[in-house]
Parts: structure tokens; sequence; C-alpha cells
């Protein structure tokens, strides 16, 4: 079709996948729509080392699948979409499982057009395992900051050195295998077993199981066991065992840009022909709407630390900024940040302004002596999937404090002690922080 408009194509392409088909037909065809939402994070693990079969499932579910034709004809019409009208992305075409790993653990719980940027500076910054393996943990999460979801690059990080270390730099082609690596599940071993070395492995994510069930017209709770057995079972049934990479990112490409949350674009859907939900009034009923997940209220006061300090050689006055380093568990898990305390909602003033006291003083031997020495500078909200967190911004000049270098001795010998480090302004930029610790040093650059 060299040569051919886009219209073109599009009409030749719906006469070619529209014929009638052994025992069965499909109608119409698909195209172009607004990017959506990256993949999900990994789902429960409910795939076990095979596809769970119609026994496995409760009734009705059992009695949900696909014929052989419908499977034949899916694969047909959703192969021959894909190759026409794909999205170009930087990870596709390539061969490098190791770069393909990383565009996976990447579009969990991210944006397909935030992935982008991230992904090729990583490919720059971390071009092999051995780069990854290599490189420290700061170094790791400083290319990640502002992805979100900072264990993906923890357990990235940890299973290139067991790659390394323990599989001679090369990954496993095995699904089973891959599933060994921390952080690896069963949709993310799928993807890379089918996609990086053409193993006929499943996958299911959060796409895939919006497009099967609408396929089957199937109402219910998407996440719960007993759907994930489903979605595994047919997404395993309907996968085409000649191009299970390109079938599997096919269905995933379908349910990001066709069958969307909300207003898909059935008119132009390439397997419309064999979709259930599609000859209903509301196809945005299948699957059944999640239940949204209630945020809960939490108050953080941060407060932005500076000193400056006079160079030896030359007397010019340089400003730094203390940063503490957050614990590897929880929100932020290795990041640095300013110092921050949780507070109740209610808190008065001077309960919030004690509590930073007794935390500068714990952590870094500074005494702040009084409230008027604190400058607010701003307020905002920032969302987690489960948090509602109201940030509290403050601006303190600690230039007169003499402990302002090294750790009170107390903490010499705390091994829970955070670490704490002054950072010069301008290497501010280059320091692993999250996306809300930016907004608040960015509030302090806007200060009156």
């Amino acid at each position: 079709m060299h040569g051919l408009r886009r219209g073109d194509r599009r009409a030749a392409h719906l006469r070619r996948v529209n014929r009638p088909g052994p025992g069965g037909q499909l109608s119409e065809s698909f195209y172009d729509a607004p990017d959506s939402l990256g993949r999900n994070a990994e789902p429960a693990d409910v795939s076990q080392s095979t596809s769970p079969t119609k026994s496995d499932l409760p009734q009705p579910l059992a009695a949900v699948d696909f014929s052989d034709a419908e499977c034949a004809a899916i694969r047909v019409a959703l192969l021959g979409w894909y190759r026409l009208y794909r999205r170009e992305l930087p990870w596709r075409d390539i061969q490098d499982p190791y770069l393909i790993w990383v565009s996976e653990i990447m579009l969990q719980q991210t944006q397909v057009a935030t992935v982008v940027a991230y992904y090729q500076r990583w490919a720059q910054r971390f071009p092999t395992v051995e780069a990854l393996a290599t490189a420290s943990l700061d170094e790791v999460l400083e290319q990640w900051a502002g992805l979100g979801y900072y264990r993906r690059a923890r357990f990235l990080h940890e299973s290139s050195k067991t790659v390394l270390e323990e599989m001679g730099g090369r990954l496993p082609r095995s699904a089973g295998q891959l599933r060994k690596l921390k952080g690896v599940g069963p949709y993310t071993a799928g993807a890379i077993a089918s996609i990086a070395f053409g193993q006929p492995e499943p996958l299911v994510d959060g796409n895939v199981e919006r497009v099967l069930a609408r396929l089957r017209a199937v109402r219910g709770d998407a996440k719960s066991g007993a759907f994930q057995k489903l979605w595994w079972r047919l997404a395993a049934r309907v996968l085409d065992p000649e191009e299970p990479g390109d079938f599997n990112q096919a269905l995933m490409e379908l349910g990001a840009t066709v069958c969307t949350p909300q207003n898909p674009n059935c008119e132009d859907c390439p397997v419309r022909g064999v979709c259930h939900a599609s000859r209903t009034e509301s196809p945005t009923d299948f699957p059944s709407p999640a239940k949204r997940t209630r945020q809960r209220p939490v108050r953080v006061r941060s407060l932005v630390v500076a000193r400056e300090l006079r160079a030896q050689n030359d007397g010019a006055l340089t400003r730094e900024f203390l940063l503490l380093k957050r614990p590897l568990d929880g929100i932020w898990g290795g990041l640095w940040e300013c110092p921050s305390v949780e507070v109740s909602a209610r808190a008065a003033d001077s309960k919030v302004f004690g509590a930073l006291q007794d935390f500068l003083a714990s952590a870094a031997g500074l005494m702040l002596e009084d409230p008027t020495q604190l400058q607010r500078i701003g307020e905002f909200v920032h969302h987690f999937s489960h948090i509602k967190m109201q940030v509290e911004a403050d601006y303190w000049d600690a230039s007169g404090q003499k402990n302002a270098v090294g750790a009170p001795a107390a903490r010499l010998h705390d091994a829970s002690a955070r670490p704490y480090k002054w950072v010069p302004e301008d290497a501010l930029d280059a320091v692993a922080m999250s996306a809300a610790m930016r907004k608040i040093l960015a509030l302090y650059r806007a200060r009156d």
C-alpha cells in the first residue's frame, strides 16, 4: 500500500479484514484515538505456570470463551491493524531484551507520553544491564525522579545485579525464569518473553482486561481473583502463537487508543464484528466501573533550610540546602527531601513548630529557636492513589547555626539515623527528589 493516503490505507485495510472468515465474520474496523494511560501495575499472580482452565473458574465465568473461528478472525484483524496504525514509540522494533524490560517497567502506572522522554534518557545513561547494575542507587533514582512509584526503579536496579552476577548478563527467555527477578510479575514476564524472545506467552494489563471484557460483554470486578483468572485464560486462548509479541502489543494498543475507558471508538475498531459490548447501548458498562479508592488525608509541614557560607579561596558567598534521605520503604523511598514532618490535621501551630524543632535537632543537630524565624512560602495538595497530602512549606535561613557541618555525636552511633547532606544551590536539580519536593523548591525560588 505504499503511496496510499492514510484514508485510502484504512479503507483497504477495512476491506481486507472484513471478509468473512471460516465460520465467522468481522465487520468494519478501526482508528486514531488520543493517547491513554500506560499499563497497570502487576496484577495479582493468578496465572501460575500455565493459564487457568475453565474448571478453575466459577460459573458463569467458565462459559465465557472464544470460538476457534473468532480467535482466527481476531488475530488477522488485530495484527493487520497494528502494522498499519500503531504508534511509533522508541521501544518498538528493538531486539534488546534489557531495554524492552526497562520500557515495560516504566509503563506500569505511567502515561505513555510521560514515559517516552524518561526511557530515552535512561537508555542513554544506562544502555546495558551492566551499566545499570554497576551504577549507584542514587544515580538510578536521579534518572527515575518524577516517574513515581520509585520501588520500580529499586527493583530494576537490584534485578539488574542478579542478571549480571547470576545469569551471565543475559535475561532468561522463559516467563517462568523471568519471574524469579524482583519486580517481575506475570505481566512483565509475559511481555518480555513474547516481545523480546517470541515466546507464546499471554499477558494481561488494564488495557487487555478492558478489551477482553468488552469482546465478551462481561460485567464484574475486573481486579477480583475470579476475573483475573478469566482474563489470563482468554488472553492465552486468543494469543497468536506465530506472532505473540506483536499480538500482545496490538491488544494493549487497542485498549490504549481505541477501546478506551470512556468514549471508545467502536466505529473504527478492527474487531467490532466479534465484540458483544459494541452491540449494547453502553459499551463502557463493561467491565463494571472500578470502585474509587478513598484517599487518606495527610498533613505534612516541610521546611526549606538554607545557609550561606563564604568560600575560603575567594571569599564568595555560596548558598547550600539541607536534604535528608528517605527510608527505602514507603513513599519516595531512597529519595532526598527537605526536612518534613507529618502532623495531625488539627494540630495547633505551636505543636507543629515543636515537631519541626525536635526533628531538626535529632536529624541534623540544628536548633530552631523561634517561630518568627520561619517564612511561609506556600501550600499545595499532592495526590497519590491512596493519599491526599496537604503540604505546607516554610523557609528558614540557618546561616547563624554553628553546627551546620557534620553529624552530632549521638547520630554517629544511631543505626536508624537518616543520612543528610548540604547541597549547593546549583546542584539541586541533579539530586533525586520527588515532584512534590521540587514543587517546594520552586515555591522557595518564587518567594517574595
